[in-house]
Parts: C-alpha cells; sequence; structure tokens
C-alpha cells in the first residue's frame, strides 16, 4: 500500500476510533465505524445494542444507513468503511449488498469475524460484489478499546 494511502487510512480509522470511544461512554462494546466517500465522512456509527435493544444495530450498519441516506440511495460504490473491528457476517453481507467498493478495519475478530478470520465474505466470488477489503490499520490501539472493556466488565461481574 501506498504510503500516502496508508496515512489516509490512518487519519480516518481515527474517526472510527473516536466513534468507538463514545459507544464506550454510552457502556456499549468499542465499536465505531465511518463511511468516507471522496475523503468525506458521509456516515457515523457506534454499537448501540444496549441502548436500542436492538441486535442489529452494530456500528457498521448504523454506519451503513447514515451513509445511504447522506446519498439518498443504498448503492454505496465509490464508498469505504472504516471499522475498529473486524465486521461480523451480518456486516459484511450488509456492505456486500450495498456495494461498497473498500473495507479497512482494525482489530480481526477471531470469534466471529466474517472478512478473513471464520468467513471471507466480502472476498467471497460466490456473491455478485466484492469489497477490497484492508485489515491491520491502528490494530493495536482497536484491539486494547476492546480489551480493557471486556476486563473491566469481568472485574465488574458484568460479561
Amino acid at each position: 500500500m501506498p504510503e500516502h494511502q496508508k496515512t489516509i487510512d490512518e487519519r480516518l480509522m481515527r474517526s472510527a476510533i473516536d466513534e468507538a470511544l463514545a459507544a464506550l461512554e454510552e457502556d456499549e462494546v468499542p465499536v465505531g465505524a465511518v463511511v468516507v466517500q471522496e475523503g468525506r465522512i458521509i456516515g457515523r456509527g457506534h454499537n448501540q445494542r444496549e441502548r436500542l435493544q436492538d441486535p442489529t444495530a452494530h456500528a457498521e450498519m448504523i454506519a451503513l444507513t447514515a451513509a445511504a441516506s447522506h446519498l439518498q440511495s443504498w448503492r454505496l460504490e465509490g464508498c469505504t468503511m472504516y471499522v475498529t473491528l473486524e465486521p461480523c457476517t451480518m456486516c459484511a453481507g450488509a456492505m456486500v449488498l450495498g456495494r461498497l467498493e473498500r473495507l479497512v478495519y482494525g482489530a480481526t475478530d477471531p470469534k466471529a469475524g466474517a472478512c478473513a478470520s471464520l468467513y471471507s465474505i466480502p472476498q467471497d466470488s460466490r456473491l455478485n460484489h466484492r469489497v477490497e477489503t484492508i485489515s491491520g490499520v491502528l490494530e493495536k490501539e482497536c484491539a486494547d478499546l476492546l480489551q480493557d472493556f471486556f476486563a473491566r466488565q469481568r472485574a465488574q461481574g458484568k460479561k
């Protein structure tokens, strides 16, 4: 990857980390996402499953919905999503269905990751669209947020 693109990806991943911190403030699992088109953030989201009591209220789903609303189209062609954690099957499937061009994520998810860890939905040739996928951008920062959150939850006997 060219150094220029790496710098852009890291800068935009920091915006996703800001969203993860917003989730953390709400005592949600700290995952954040942003959708970018032509260098501009057009959708933001962070986990809100507890607050909304909605199993689909993942950061990615909220950011995709916001981006589609901004574009007034479900087709997210030319858009990139930055997310702090490897997306699950639901979110990866929504990215393929939404024709997202590119996905950049931070930490891998060995228990539920559907972009490399367990499955590779964005690159599955049986589907009608592929999403270019880049992993490991600011991986340690993203992983540390999650690990610290779950360590605190366990210490408090919550999760």
